[in-house]
């Protein structure tokens, strides 16, 4: 038998008892005795009974069940998250809901909805590139569902967040850029309204500024998929003569730009140093190595879910909302 078939019903049923007396035996009530509890749960065990967690998620009004609505699964960072949240999450007695927005804000919409649909108990975020509109997140305050966002975040919401040192690794990949000779550095850029992108920016801009560098407009460019490096193709190897250095704000962005470079000519780093942000795996096995910032995703995951839980947890205790910064480390290699 199919085991979503079977109920409580059923089992009483089958052996001539009543539906209360199994369930009392099934909770080892001490009201019922030894052998009705072995002939309940050795029955039960035969036919594959499984407790219907919605009937019991009503009853409790909880379903230990915490939503995670991410932007790509296949990214290495976020399956770092992944890793992080779900350690935590399973030790405290949780299971998790996946979803991917596949950078798509529409999808995000629906993503949320089917996790309410499911009564999540709450909700872990990273928003998506063509998220302009968080009404969504808005309404699921409204809703009563904690929300904590995670490495992209929104401004407009308040809520709690767990985000890299973007700033800051951006300042430390240009400054040693800076450090090994460079000033004229390429900044290929997120889209500028994304928080993240934004930080990686300052930094970029605060590095410059740091060493009496005024930075130029032309070496700026919105660039921050492997895809749009070779679409922009012609525009970087029209730049690539008056540049001596590249910061990119993540590792496939940087490693595409090394690539095509080196295909037209331009030896890495003996003519342009590279450095890209987040040290995806690929980055030790690029040629050369790619220098890059360490972004912790593990740890971003296992700090985020630990807030929700409590938010969960807690929900008639005040609690200011937080913002956890997760330190950031930069990765030398052979590409500087």
């Amino acid at each position: 038998m199919k085991s979503n078939l079977i109920s409580i019903n059923d089992i009483a049923r089958a052996l001539g008892i009543s539906p209360s007396t199994v369930s009392r035996a099934l909770k080892d009530h001490p009201d019922i005795s030894t052998e009705t509890k072995r002939v309940v749960k050795e029955y039960a065990e035969q036919v594959n009974y499984r407790p219907n967690a919605l009937a019991l998620s009503l009853k409790r009004q909880r379903s230990n069940t915490l939503g995670l609505i991410i932007p790509e699964i296949t990214h290495h960072f976020f399956s770092s998250v992944i890793s992080g949240i779900e350690e935590l999450a399973y030790a405290k007695g949780y299971r998790l809901i996946i979803c991917q927005s596949n950078e798509d804000y529409n999808r995000e919409v629906i993503n949320t909805q089917v996790l309410l649909d499911n009564r999540v108990d709450g909700i872990l975020i990273s928003i998506s590139k063509t998220t302009h509109n968080h009404g969504h997140f808005k309404d699921l305050i409204d809703s009563g569902i904690p929300l904590v966002f995670l490495d992209r975040v929104s401004e407009d919401v308040e809520t709690d967040r767990v985000v890299t040192a973007d700033f800051e690794g951006a300042l430390i990949a240009t400054s040693h850029l800076l450090e090994t000779g460079r000033k004229r550095i390429l900044h290929l850029a997120s889209p500028k309204h994304l928080h993240v992108g934004r930080l990686r920016l300052d930094g970029y801009l605060k590095a410059l500024q740091n060493y009496g560098i005024e930075p130029d407009p032309e070496l700026i460019i919105q660039c921050d998929t492997r895809q749009e490096v070779y679409q922009l193709k012609e525009e970087i190897l029209r730049i690539a003569p008056k540049i001596d250095g590249i910061f990119a704000v993540n590792d496939f962005t940087a490693i595409a730009a090394m690539q095509i470079l080196q295909e037209n000519g331009s030896r890495i780093p003996e003519d342009i140093g590279v450095t890209g942000f987040g040290n995806d795996p690929i980055a030790s096995i690029a040629y050369p190595p790619l220098t890059t910032v360490e972004q912790s995703g593990f740890e971003m995951g296992r700090q985020a879910v630990e807030i929700l839980i409590k938010r969960i947890e807690n929900p008639s205790t005040f609690i200011d909302f937080q913002t956890r910064v997760i330190p950031v480390s930069l990765e030398k290699r052979a590409s500087t």
